[in-house]
């Protein structure tokens, strides 16, 4: 079983076998309406510096009990569809453990080229922006997903009536693409390979 926990924007608590990481922490105050990141973890992960996404002060790293249960890989990406020229690069970060494959796929700025989709593989989960603005919009997240055959679909770095920047965009120009659409209750999703395809909307 793995947990997935949303921290807000980008920033997500992976755990499994005792082991856990976070990915995307961002600086306190910076985004509107979301709540200090103070977590303690294994590991911690940035696709990039910027302040919204690579704060890795917020994240107290505490030693591992045994050998690690994970296998985490990078893949460089564009954070803009010039290939990095406007806001540098981007790195997704695909994590394996208790047999589910995912992939968080930073501040993506365009649709993933062939090597890319090759390089990353087919995944279980996909943490994927769908603000538009900073990253790729939401026809594109789709795009994207189903280029790696994503399972589940839980979406972030979007905006809404209590958080988010205002330029980026809101929820529902995504998940209105699809029909399988879970809107849960809680920030966090449980999972194990017999999860069904979804797209997983997690509460703030």
């Amino acid at each position: 079983m793995v947990k997935i926990t949303w921290l807000g924007h980008s920033c997500f608590k992976i755990e499994a076998g005792g082991y856990s990481v976070v990915i995307d922490p961002f600086k306190p105050g910076y985004i509107p309406g979301f709540r200090p990141v103070e977590e303690q973890a294994n590991d911690v992960l940035c696709s990039h510096l910027h302040a919204d996404h690579g704060y890795t002060d917020a994240v107290k790293i505490v030693p591992s009990q045994g050998a690690v249960p994970f296998e985490i890989k990078g893949v460089l990406s564009a954070h803009d569809d010039e290939g990095g020229a406007k806001r540098g690069m981007n790195t997704i970060h695909i994590v394996t453990a208790e047999g589910l494959k995912i992939a968080h796929m930073g501040d993506l700025g365009d649709v993933l080229n062939d090597e890319q989709i090759e390089e990353i593989g087919i995944v279980d989960v996909i943490l994927v922006p769908i603000g538009g603005h900073y990253t790729i919009d939401p026809v594109q997240a789709k795009e994207v997903a189903e280029s790696l055959r994503a399972r589940v679909i839980i979406p972030m770095h979007y905006r809404s009536e209590r958080f988010g920047f205002d330029v980026i965009g809101p929820l529902e120009p995504f998940v209105n693409q699809f029909t399988n659409v879970i809107y849960y209750p809680q920030n966090f999703i449980e999972l194990d390979r017999s999860v069904a395809s979804q797209v997983a909307v997690l509460t703030y």
